[in-house]
């Protein structure tokens, strides 16, 4: 199934360069600095974009885009920035903190789609993305040079379908991948072709040769959770979100761990467990300290709050369709919502302050600057 890259690209580099004209690059004199969360986002007339925010949640400048954005890779030591089409996308944007030049559009080639994340390696020479085999259906990690203007220049397998997000962990060599496990393509939209059959799972690549380093499989009566978004804390170990596929009345935790040599664990049982979060978590950020897992529910409308040592539950905040998380400090977050709220506040659920944004939701995903 060929992708019309020339068509997309042309349309994209139109979108921005009308939307530059109207002062989308606004805020003059404003540096990299000043930035200290990044979101895609949309506007009520229907127009897409990338919000650069300052600290106290107001707006550095805006990056257009030609469609809906979905998760933000960041490269904090050389200011640069991408975003994804929301899956089963077909671009993506790059572009550099403190400079106003146009940004670098680029597609996953022919035969392949974005599931809307990705991770730049720490020498930010290369940028991983999370992408889809359509004719095989297999999960692949598509690698970009970022010199020669993110240049695809070669991929390796996810051991998995439907890689969502991807995250090189701290040791720097090493790519945690959410199999989510679900085969999508873009002639069906968002429609998961394989429902009855998916299998989710936790994979460990190595970044340089591509080879599994770790797979953990959901099975049995957790087939139907689906791994989605992924983080690490403090100890290295990589705690994930999930989403249900099955039955409702057997929801289950819908959080857990696991690392290269530890099989996958649920968090405690809390409440109804996963029903209570309506079968889906839509983020996950662990707090700069690397002691507080947090897990974003927009469907139930709850953050809920995880101590790393203890796995146990030790907050849930309530806001209405809220799915952007972050940290925020070292202990506490900052939450984002598809009304435009931008809320910080502690693992205890204790609300610091909270600012609204007009003509603005937020998109899934919230990203900290540095």
């Amino acid at each position: 199934m060929a992708i019309d890259r020339r068509s997309l690209l042309l349309g994209t580099l139109a979108f921005v360069g009308t939307a530059r004209l109207q002062g989308a690059f606004a805020a003059a004199g404003a540096s990299a600095d000043d930035i200290a969360y990044v979101s895609a986002m949309r506007h009520a007339q229907g127009s897409y974009g990338v919000l650069l925010l300052r600290a106290d949640g107001s707006v550095v400048r805006e990056v257009p885009l030609s469609g809906r954005g979905h998760d933000i890779a960041i490269h904090r030591p050389s200011n640069r920035v991408a975003a994804f089409a929301r899956r089963p996308g077909s671009f993506a944007v790059a572009f550099e903190l403190d400079k106003n030049s146009p940004p670098h559009i680029f597609t996953p080639g022919d035969g392949r789609h974005y599931f809307g994340h990705g991770s730049f390696s720490q020498d930010g020479r290369l940028l991983y993305a999370s992408e889809n085999d359509i004719e095989t259906g297999m999960g692949v990690i598509g690698i970009y040079d970022v010199a020669s203007g993110f240049k695809k220049i070669g991929e390796h397998s996810s051991y998995g379908t439907g890689p969502h997000e991807i995250m090189l962990l701290a040791d720097g060599r090493t790519i945690a991948v959410g199999n989510g496990g679900l085969d999508t393509v873009p002639d069906a939209g968002r429609v998961n072709l394989n429902v009855d059959e998916m299998e989710p799972s936790l994979a460990f690549v190595d970044a340089v040769t591509g080879k599994l380093i770790a797979k953990h499989d959901m099975t049995g009566e957790l087939q139907s959770l689906s791994i989605r978004h992924v983080t690490q804390d403090a100890a290295g170990l990589v705690w994930f979100g999930a989403q249900w596929e099955g039955s409702p009345s057997e929801t289950p935790q819908l959080v857990g761990s696991a690392g290269p040599d530890r099989a996958l664990k649920l968090i405690e049982p809390q409440g109804k467990g996963g029903s209570d979060l309506k079968g889906y978590i839509g983020s996950m950020a662990v707090s700069s300290d690397g002691l507080t897992i947090a897990a974003s529910a927009p469907k139930a409308g709850h953050v809920l709050y995880v101590d790393t040592r203890t796995a146990k539950v030790v907050g849930q905040s309530d806001l209405k369709d809220v799915c952007g998380i972050a940290p925020e400090g070292a202990e506490n977050f900052a939450a984002s919502s598809g009304f435009g709220v931008i809320r910080y506040e502690t693992p205890r659920a204790s609300t610091i302050t909270e600012r609204e944004l007009q003509d603005v939701a937020f998109d899934n995903h919230l990203r900290r600057v540095g």
